[in-house]
């Protein structure tokens, strides 16, 4: 990696935690959480972070976070580890309560640095969409009516690209719907990091 790439990968991530774009419509004010190291193999895109995100500043610090890592099979140490694991929210920063749980990501952030970060990220094997909001973005038209459709596809999106639900204990009820997932697609998710993180060629699943 040569140094004015890593310097340039800094200057961004600076921008973006500088980044004050939202500030009026964020009721805990702005907090960018994201992790990006330009030899990360295995690309995170989730939602936003939560209130305890907020709070600690560490992306997935919460019991989601946990669940996600058990699915796919590594530790903190390595989860952490920017020049294994990128971690990308749609939205960086958290977009306060709902009716119903979080509100969705603001959308400036995608439209303001997505592109930007991806772009700092040339040695990625594996991207996992976690939840509708990337998955939307990510799939575009290949993406199914539903979430449930979508992760149920998941044999269509090639040997690079994962759909996941989100880890939330919100989702108790969707897990326990649909044993197929651990069944089926949680071994080859293991599978898929294991050899991205290893620098193995993946290989899709039929």
């Amino acid at each position: 990696m040569s140094s004015s790439s890593e310097v340039r990968l800094q200057l961004l991530l600076a921008e973006i935690r500088a980044c004050r774009v939202c500030e009026a419509h964020l009721p805990q004010g702005p907090r960018p959480v994201l992790q990006v190291g330009r030899s990360a193999r295995v690309l995170v895109v989730g939602q936003a972070p939560g209130a305890r995100v907020h709070a600690s500043g560490i992306p997935w610090d919460d019991k989601s976070g946990e669940r996600l890592r058990a699915w796919m099979g590594i530790g903190p140490e390595r989860f952490y580890d920017p020049d294994c694991v990128a971690l990308v929210p749609m939205g960086y920063c958290y977009p306060g309560r709902g009716a119903s749980g979080d509100l969705p990501p603001r959308r400036e952030c995608a439209e303001l640095w997505l592109e930007r970060v991806l772009e700092q990220l040339p040695r990625i094997e594996l991207t996992l969409l976690v939840g509708a909001y990337a998955q939307q973005r990510f799939l575009g038209g290949e993406r199914r009516a539903s979430l449930t459709e979508t992760v149920t596809a998941w044999r269509d999106y090639g040997a690079s690209r994962l759909p996941l639900p989100h880890p939330s204990p919100r989702n108790l009820g969707w897990f326990k719907r649909h044993p197929w997932f651990e069944l089926e697609l949680l071994p080859v998710l293991k599978q898929r990091v294991a050899k991205a993180l290893s620098g193995e060629r993946i290989e899709a699943t039929i």
